[in-house]
């Protein structure tokens, strides 16, 4: 070894036991004389300061922690001349990186390296023995390799703890001695075998049989380890288990079977929401519903004082993707409180008993964070109804049993608490009505599909994230009336969608052309690449052209947007794309114009081929959902009267008797007989516009409003000044929110929530 090595391995001794009366002094002093030694011989002090030379199985010693950094996985990097001269008490500018769930950067790691050495020490070092313990026992082989082999050529058998022999062949001058083995059942049986074996033999030649008995301790500690073992797994098993039993809320409790029955809600605080009720468009109405809310909490004085009293919870009821997270996202943004979030089924486990608990200990620490909110997402998966009479299983009960602590929780608030709780679903009518009654859930508050102004507001938002080619208020008229039907979250994917379709053909802006092409992706699907035959195609084209020229000459029809004959990968071998009109309340003569604009697809099949296909099963559909809405809730029939039938989807029994069933599906059959009978006088009577439309498809493949009133003419009808209005603003703008308001308000607009049945 160096000799400077030498001297610094010398010098290194006291300063270990120095460190142990933990003496900084002592360690700044030896980091001074190793740095003299560097001078002299630099690579001996680099070989030095390399931890893992003198520690290899321990943590970094105590009174060394400054000159090594913190949560360091390996050791220091070697040091040049110039680190070494640098004062070891300089401040660390350093932080120790942040912790995250992926256990990077865990300072455990380094306290794990030693014992997992140990552990594979320990398997090679069984390994070794293994090989060694082989060896010593020689080749395995059987008695009938013995007998036939071997006899006559050993002097000895041992027979070792009454299961094994054990013996070595005599040498010659051509082979060594070799040592071999074999196991048997029992003694008796060996001898017997024996005896019988060595009958041909001279009784000189008989061989000699010494029974031992051997104890090896490292094979009984071998098979005793897993029973050793046992212990220590209970106790780090346990160690686990109880490690999060003191954390609070999120996944952490999840990690300890003691903290089981905690709650999972998270706190959200307002700087971790970037949500605010800027962002949320397109339902007003339920807004300022929720907005009231926060001003309760904001400024509870100012409604107590008049003997008002903070409502304890409001249920945001509505269809899927309407906003109803997105406005709690907002409460807690706006609301300045503390604000609980958790879903519904983190409440149920396979745990009987943690619904309960966890429903106590969220709100537990919501009243010790009062005033607050407590948000609970698709309640409907712990506030189902309960059962009544029927068989309940054990999961039920548990769902129950949550449920019940839940109402028990939020009618247990006295009305100073300040907790309110907000709840959303998209199934409010399963919800017990114990849940949803006043005094739990004081109000509900529906947010709806926008209509054609609450669209407008919802594009503004999502298009402000995007390039534009345009005015973004005249895109998002015209897109506004291009997805009827569309909630806040498929306007969103919407968005997303033309982003990526400009992108995709490496545009600089986005172009409504590319917001045209995201709808009909979003509503029919891709272009598909299937190939038509001629006469195919002619029955696409004929079919559409029936639906566009039967909505054109019919006055309650849905006024018509574009029709394509392009198929789509949906399945779809064309569509056309209406507006329809968002109006409250519908005739039976509105619903018939419908029903022979649905018809006109396969009325033109019959007219112009004299036979129908396969390609107006959709519109059947459509026209069965319509005759018996018509029939079994809207009164519209003579034969059944002014009765109404509203069907429960979640009941198999039907509400009327099989005689009133007949007579619905004989009145049915009726309804339709005329309605596609009047369907095909009007297809005949137009016979020649249907047939242009058709071979313009055919053409073009895709045309719109202004083709068609270029080959037909303008709708014979009057009054949809929004649709004119709409239809001209294609070339001059979109009309202002404002004035869609206005056209709405005198009855002629397109906004407003469908009558059940017609959507």
């Amino acid at each position: 070894m160096h000799s400077a090595s030498r001297r610094l391995i010398q010098r290194r001794l006291p300063v270990v036991n120095i460190r142990r009366r933990n003496d900084r002094r002592h360690v700044a002093s030896f980091w001074s004389v190793a740095s003299q030694n560097n001078n002299n011989n630099p690579a001996a002090f680099q070989s030095f300061v390399s931890l893992p030379s003198f520690f290899p199985l321990q943590k970094i010693p105590k009174g060394f922690e400054d000159f090594f950094p913190p949560h360091g996985k390996s050791p220091p990097p070697p040091l040049n001349e110039a680190n070494v001269h640098k004062s070891s008490s300089e401040p660390k500018s350093e932080k120790p990186p942040p912790h995250n769930n992926n256990n990077q950067n865990n300072p455990n790691d380094s306290a794990n390296i030693p014992g997992l050495i140990a552990l594979l020490l320990f398997i090679m070092a069984l390994r070794n023995w293994l090989e060694q313990e082989d060896a010593e026992r020689g080749h395995e082989i059987t008695w009938q390799a013995f007998q036939q082999q071997f006899l006559g050529h050993t002097d000895t058998l041992t027979v070792i703890n009454q299961n094994r022999v054990q013996f070595t062949t005599t040498p010659t001058a051509d082979t060594p001695a070799q040592k071999y083995y074999f196991y048997i059942g029992s003694v008796e049986r060996l001898e017997e075998k024996l005896a019988a074996a060595q009958q041909h033999l001279h009784p000189t030649e008989w061989v000699e049989v010494k029974y031992i008995q051997q104890t090896n301790l490292l094979l009984e500690f071998i098979k005793a380890l897993p029973f050793l073992a046992l212990p220590v797994a209970i106790h780090f098993g346990f160690r686990g288990l109880t490690g999060g039993a003191t954390t609070k809320g999120g996944s952490q409790n999840m990690k300890s079977i003691f903290g089981i029955g905690k709650s999972t809600a998270r706190k959200i605080n307002k700087e971790s929401v970037h949500v605010t009720f800027k962002d949320v468009a397109g339902c007003e109405q339920a807004k300022m519903e929720v907005m009231e809310f926060v001003d309760f909490l904001k400024d509870s004085e100012r409604f107590t004082k008049l003997g008002a009293k903070i409502p304890k919870g409001a249920l945001l009821c509505g269809p899927p993707g309407t906003g109803k997270t997105l406005l709690a996202k907002a409460v807690a943004g706006e609301s300045g409180v503390p604000f609980f979030s958790i879903s519904g089924s983190d409440f149920i486990e396979m745990f009987v008993g943690v619904g309960p608990s966890r429903v106590r200990d969220l709100f537990a620490e919501a009243r010790a964070n009062a005033p607050c909110i407590v948000f609970i997402d698709e309640i409907d998966a712990v506030g189902r109804q309960r059962g009544r009479g029927g068989f309940s299983g054990g999961g039920n009960d548990e769902r129950e049993n949550t449920l019940n602590q839940l109402l028990v929780e939020m009618d247990g608030f006295s009305p100073t608490t300040g907790v309110v709780v907000l709840a959303g679903t998209n199934r409010v009518d399963i919800l017990d009505q114990a849940l949803t009654r006043p005094g739990r859930f004081d109000r509900q508050i529906t947010v709806d599909r926008p209509d054609l102004r609450g669209r407008q507001e919802i594009f503004l938002v999502h298009l402000a994230g995007l390039t534009l080619e345009g005015p973004a208020e005249d895109i998002a008229g015209r897109l506004a009336g291009l997805t009827p039907g569309f909630a806040g979250a498929d306007i969103a994917n919407l968005c997303n969608e033309a982003a990526i379709v400009a992108a995709r053909r490496k545009a600089a802006s986005v172009t409504i052309q590319d917001f045209e092409k995201a709808t009909d992706r979003i509503i029919g699907g891709l272009e598909s690449n299937k190939i038509m035959s001629k006469h195919e195609r002619e029955i696409v084209a004929h079919h559409e052209a029936g639906h566009a020229i039967a909505g054109w000459f019919l006055e309650h029809a849905d006024p018509l947007l574009k029709v394509t004959i392009i198929p789509r990968t949906s399945g779809a071998l064309g569509f056309a794309q209406y507006l329809p009109k968002e109006v409250f309340l519908r005739s039976p003569e509105q619903i018939m114009d419908i029903v022979c604009m649905a018809l006109a697809g396969r009325a033109a099949e019959q007219v112009f081929f004299g036979e129908v296909t396969t390609g107006a099963s959709d519109d059947l559909r459509r026209v069965t959902q319509l005759v018996y809405s018509m029939i079994q809730e809207f009164g519209f029939n003579n034969r059944l009267g002014q009765l109404a039938f509203r069907k429960d989807p979640n009941s198999l029994e039907k509400p009327y008797s099989d005689s009133t069933a007949e007579a619905m599906d004989d009145e049915a059959r009726r309804i339709v007989e005329e309605a596609y009978a009047r369907t095909v006088e009007l297809i005949e009577s137009k016979k020649e516009q249907v047939d242009a439309l058709a071979q313009l498809l055919l053409e073009k493949e895709t045309i719109t409003h202004d083709d068609i009133v270029d080959l037909v003419g303008a709708r014979p009808f009057v009054g949809d000044k929004a649709y004119h209005q709409y239809v001209s603003s294609k070339s001059r703008g979109s009309p202002p929110v404002d004035e869609v308001a206005a056209e709405d308000k005198e009855d002629v607009g397109f906004d407003g929530p469908l009558t059940p049945g017609l959507a």
